[in-house]
């Protein structure tokens, strides 16, 4: 079984702005995302087994979105302020057909649609422990942050991607990609 996920790469030419909105946050209780790995995840398919990637190659091979342009910007949290557990970047764009497009193709194949309203993000860190004095300070930080542009981006390629957990963090090595027209 491998783990995996549909996604869009940030460039390269992001990573040091978001590394400098990271040591803004940096504190006890918070755990950055390594820059060079962030991405939109446009559908996470949790462990599959490895007999079901072409299958899963094929359906994602039939995606007819164009490409579009992407801005990144305005820091968030979910599930909200009030308790941050994840710290994002927002990214606009015309993300619903791709990710609408992968629901379906993917749930042709055995893949549950998510019920959730998908909210396109760039994941900057995540929350362990937080103090009240703690969570006041983040919060504080992110919405300081909450118009912060990083930049506009081209979306024309698409990712499936494998995610092997460690104690370091996740590495991800992509298994195919798709260009968009």
């Amino acid at each position: 079984m491998i783990r995996t996920f549909v996604a869009v790469d940030i460039p390269v030419e992001f990573h040091a702005t978001i590394s400098m909105l990271q040591s803004k946050l940096i504190g006890s209780g918070l755990r950055p995302v390594d820059p060079s790995i962030v991405h939109i995840t446009m559908k996470f398919l949790g462990d599959v087994d490895e007999a079901k990637l072409p299958e899963i190659i094929a359906a994602i091979d039939r995606l007819d979105c164009p490409s579009f342009d992407s801005r990144i910007s305005g820091m968030g949290a979910f599930p909200g302020m009030k308790n941050p557990r994840i710290v994002w970047l927002g990214a606009s764009g015309d993300y619903s057909c791709l990710h609408e497009q992968l629901e379906d193709i993917l749930s042709r194949i055995g893949f549950k649609k998510e019920l959730r309203k998908f909210i396109p993000h760039v994941t900057l860190a995540r929350t362990t422990y937080l103090s009240h004095v703690r969570k006041k300070e983040l919060v504080s930080a992110i919405d300081s942050f909450r118009d912060f542009d990083v930049g506009l981006m081209n979306v024309h390629t698409v990712k499936l991607k494998k995610s092997t957990l460690t104690p370091k963090g996740p590495i991800y090595e992509t298994l195919h990609e798709v260009d968009l027209p």
